[in-house]
């Protein structure tokens, strides 16, 4: 008895790579965006989409998070962002893509300006757009800045 346990759990652990294959594989990636650019916004979004297609199309899992702080808050911003439709549709197409604004910038910019900032309503604030980038980075994200 004692054999046939053996030689199963050599199976067992023989087959668990081959299972992990056949799951797919989960790919991260944290894209950064502190200009306020409409080329670079586009090229931010279009790196997305790009990454998604490729490893959806291979049965991969794609987790993706846009940081944007610094000017490149601008992309966020309700009535400012020039791409403000592709924000919203990539939320409804894209699973587990996720737009994180600045916290800091936001409470700058309204100090400045003096009147609130209205975010597009994909986007989430974080405290600080450069140490979530580096929690990002931390937890195994792959990091590009368009």
């Amino acid at each position: 008895m004692s054999a046939i346990r053996t030689t199963l759990t050599a199976a067992v652990l023989a087959l668990a790579p081959l299972a992990a294959l056949a799951e797919g594989q989960v790919h991260k990636l944290a894209i950064h965006v502190d200009e306020d650019d409409r080329r670079l916004l586009n090229m931010a979004l279009n790196n997305a989409q790009n990454v998604y297609n490729h490893y959806t199309e291979q049965g991969d899992e794609v987790i993706i998070e846009v940081v944007a702080y610094g000017p490149g808050l601008s992309m966020f911003v309700d009535g400012e962002s020039p791409v403000a439709d592709r924000v919203a549709a990539m939320s409804l197409e894209l699973e587990n893509i996720t737009f994180s604004a600045c916290g800091n910038t936001i409470a700058n910019r309204e100090k400045r300006q003096g009147t609130p900032v209205t975010l597009l309503s994909e986007a989430q604030v974080v405290p600080s757009g450069v140490v979530r980038l580096m929690e990002l980075q931390g937890e195994g994200y792959a990091y590009i800045r368009p």
